[in-house]
């Protein structure tokens, strides 16, 4: 069975500076320390976005030494908070595309991975345009595995009505590129709402995890702020085969008590 580690939002600033009262380089440390040692036999860490929280060239510095430590490899991709072209000077063995976005694929388990870029400068919403999914609509094509997708932006509103105004703007190019593959898509990992929440789209499983530093707060009826909490921070452990694609959420932080029952 292929395992592997859904982590997401890690929002790295520089060195010495703090983000809501959090410095997020060492919750990322508490991440991969908690990765290596409890989840050592994972396979990869994909990691879907808004790594850097102001895109500043230190913070992807500072990132590319805390992921060092991982046992495993791992997959990057870039969210709105992101800086594509300071990220691709830190990361400069990133996969892109001939057009330069951050999209990749790689096989694992008999299970394609395809990761997205819906970075688009200046916005904090999403953008899929006609040549990512061209690009998608290509991959897909050239293999006939089960799938796993791995997005920031959500492709649909989830009830969070401040977050759902900054989710992916047109969702139509990303949904013509699928529509086809629609049989074979196994699973579809996103990022940007802080927060677990799992459900499907056009039939398609979805789900995402808490951040590692900081939390959107569940509050549905907010129509005007994005509401924040410092709720314990999570990471995904994705278990898969021919059969099925399970996800279990993990509060690494937590210390409460464990016993037998």
């Amino acid at each position: 069975m292929l395992k592997f580690i859904h982590l997401t939002d890690t929002h790295l600033v520089a060195p010495g500076r703090a983000l809501y009262g959090i410095d997020p380089a060492w919750r990322l440390r508490q991440a991969v320390q908690s990765i290596n040692a409890e989840q050592g036999d994972a396979a990869f860490v994909v990691v879907t976005g808004d790594l850097a929280h102001w895109g500043e060239a230190e913070a992807y510095a500072a990132l590319r030494e805390e992921l060092r430590a991982l046992t495993m490899p791992v997959h990057l991709l870039v969210g709105n908070h992101d800086d594509r072209g300071r990220f691709l000077q830190a990361f400069d063995d990133a996969p892109i595309t001939a057009d330069g976005f951050v999209q990749s694929s790689f096989m694992a388990g008999g299970i394609q991975h395809v990761l997205l870029d819906t970075n688009h400068p200046g916005v904090s919403w999403g953008e899929f345009c006609s040549a990512r999914a061209q690009w998608l609509a290509q991959e897909l094509a050239s293999h006939t595995h089960p799938v796993h997708l791995f997005i920031h932006h959500p492709p649909c509103a989830v009830g969070i009505a401040a977050m759902d105004r900054i989710s992916l703007r047109d969702p139509g190019p990303l949904r013509e590129a699928l529509e086809p593959h629609r049989g074979r898509i196994r699973h579809l990992f996103f990022g940007h709402l802080h927060r677990p929440i799992a459900g499907s789209w056009r039939g398609i499983p979805l789900s995402t995890v808490r951040a590692t530093n900081h939390q959107v707060a569940l509050e549905l009826g907010n129509t005007v702020r994005v509401p924040g909490s410092l709720e314990p921070p999570q990471y995904a452990v994705v278990l898969a085969d021919d059969e099925k694609t399970i996800v279990h959420f993990h509060d690494f932080g937590d210390r409460s008590p464990r016993f037998d029952l």
